[in-house]
């Protein structure tokens, strides 16, 4: 009998629960939103009611209702997203960029936690940890890859509280107990600023939480002391973040009260037209904005808004075209929806945003806006620009894709673990910026890389595999049987001769992740400065002031 009236209370309190809910929700809503909601609550709310008294093992509840909100936020675009009370740190983070921690990076590969990355100065680096080490007990708890979310969660807490946590190094086969004091750790938006050739400053910034301004202000201004008469700002593989840091840092380079980024939803309190309402620094000296496929947001924001207000030269890969705009809504127990409540546009008037959301296809994949609905702007000094893809470039530069061996050595950690091995022999390097990997050490990692049993597949013959299935299923296999042979044989590849072959794509990934171990995030920026293309188109484009001058003309 107490277990019956145990379910009958929890089931009153489900039905009020979904009264109250109901209530709140008619706000706003029609006659026939009403009873649709009314009834789509009642059905789920009766749904889980059979499954806790009837299904035949215990039920998470948690587990099902995060479930079904994950899956029922998924249908709408994959911004829109719902933070527990437990993720709430990883929200702060977010936005803010700080959180109480160790400063270090994780990654599961197999069963084990491993440190993929330290930053500089933090508990984790002050205890002498290594990018590689393998941690196994934090507290009194066993670390594994099962566990991992508890164990990131321990390793979080108050700054000043101090936690024990153990690593195994492989170069060593030995085990370190440390207690470390967690700190308020802060991740840098701009991880490196400093001067090229030809008086020419760069700035690398990486995201847009709160203290993304003040950070490109302050290197803007000592590259400036340093006589920087030209500047690259480098967006490229930005996500984006908080609007506002990007309007902010396009006041860096306008007048004040210029028009950077307007917001329009259905709700009439998130439209907003947002200009800068601070002092700039430099109104005049020369600018390229560096974006990538993956820059995405804010990075659009600011890369756009300078494109259309004919205040900077855009150079790299068309962006990746988020036009979207969320908000972060308070919910109960301390959760938080991070929720898609506008489109922004830019100064012409143009949206950026690539994927239709709004129109899916039939199996529920969503797709680009179609050219038909593409429309032309212009910026401020008559220049054509379009809508519905990203920011197109004003000098498209393509980043090189690397080779299939080499996102495969990358992927499966061979390289990882190769620097790892690196830096336990080595217990200096040269500075990032002339660091080099000498033919022998190349060689070294030919010979550590068979040891992996590196088994990969290009794309050709992984569509030639569909082909062969395609063909036997169709039973046209025995006919062209004998094609297919031969093209396999001409597709066919040795390990050995792939890495040698894509020695130069390799040695660029495995001197970045080399330097790394020495000269943490900051390094590794420097050191890929030298063979990328944007930067060098970059720097010609801005040593060329005719050239600079025409591409900001009609």
């Amino acid at each position: 009998m107490k277990h019956i009236k145990i379910l009958k209370s929890s089931r009153s309190l489900l039905i009020a629960g979904t009264i109250a809910i109901s209530s709140i929700f008619f706000i706003g809503f029609d006659d026939s939103d009403d009873f649709e909601l009314a009834k789509n609550m009642d059905i789920y709310h009766t749904l889980v009611r059979e499954l806790r008294l009837f299904y035949v093992d215990d039920i998470e509840i948690s587990k099902i209702f995060r479930s079904s909100i994950d899956d029922m936020l998924q249908t709408l675009d994959p911004y829109t997203v719902y933070y527990p009370e437990s993720e709430i740190e990883d929200f702060r983070f977010m936005t803010t960029g700080q959180y109480g921690g160790i400063g270090a990076l994780m990654r599961t590969e197999k069963d084990k936690i491993v440190i993929e990355e330290i930053y500089e100065n933090y508990p984790a680096d002050k205890a002498g940890f290594k990018v590689g080490d393998i941690i196994t007990k934090v507290g009194d708890q066993v670390a594994n890859s099962k566990n991992y979310d508890d164990v990131s969660i321990l390793m979080k807490g108050i700054p000043d509280s101090q936690i024990d946590i153990t690593v195994f190094r492989p170069t060593d086969d030995k085990e370190y107990t440390k207690t470390l004091t967690r700190e308020r750790i802060q991740v840098e938006n701009v991880p490196y600023f400093g001067m090229l050739k030809d008086n020419i400053g760069y700035i690398k910034l990486t995201g847009f939480t709160q203290t993304a301004y003040d950070e490109v202000k302050s290197a803007l201004v000592q590259l400036k002391v340093k006589n920087a008469d030209k500047i690259i700002l480098d967006l490229r593989n930005n996500p984006g973040g908080l609007l506002i840091e990007a309007v902010k840092i396009v006041s860096l380079f306008v007048n004040e009260g210029t028009s950077v980024v307007s917001t329009k939803g259905k709700v009439q309190q998130w439209n907003h037209n947002f200009t800068t309402n601070l002092q700039p620094v430099d109104i005049q000296i020369p600018l390229a904005v560096l974006v990538s496929r993956n820059s995405a947001s804010a990075s659009e924001i600011v890369s756009g808004a300078l494109q259309d207000l004919d205040r900077a030269i855009i150079v790299g890969e068309r962006t990746y075209g988020k036009g979207l705009v969320q908000t972060t809504r308070d919910l109960s127990y301390n959760a938080k929806l991070k929720v898609t409540t506008a489109k922004y546009y830019i100064p012409s008037g143009r949206c950026i945003q690539a994927l239709d959301y709004t129109h899916r296809n039939s199996d529920g994949s969503v797709g680009f806006i179609p050219d038909s609905l593409i429309s032309e702007f212009r910026t401020l000094s008559g220049r054509k620009v379009y809508d519905g893809g990203g920011v197109i470039p004003d000098i498209k530069v393509e980043e090189s894709d690397i080779s299939p061996i080499a996102q495969h050595l990358f992927n499966d950690l061979i390289i990882f673990d190769f620097a790892t091995q690196y830096a336990s022999k080595h217990d200096s390097i040269p500075p990032p910026e002339i660091f080099k990997l000498n033919d022998n050490e190349f060689n070294d990692f030919v010979d550590f890389a068979l040891t992996r049993n590196v088994n990969y597949k290009t794309e050709t013959e992984k569509e030639l595999d569909k082909l062969i299935e395609i063909a036997k299923k169709e039973k046209y296999y025995k006919k062209v049987n004998g094609e297919i042979e031969a093209l396999k044989k001409g597709l066919n590849h040795q390990v050995r001769d792939d890495i040698i072959y894509f020695k130069d794509d390799i040695t660029d990934i495995l001197e970045i992740e080399i330097v790394r171990r020495y000269y943490y995030r900051k390094g590794a920026i420097i050191n890929s400065l030298a063979e990328s293309n944007g930067v060098e188109q970059s720097i010609a484009v801005l040593k060329d002031q005719n050239k600079y001058n025409t591409l900001l003309k009609p």
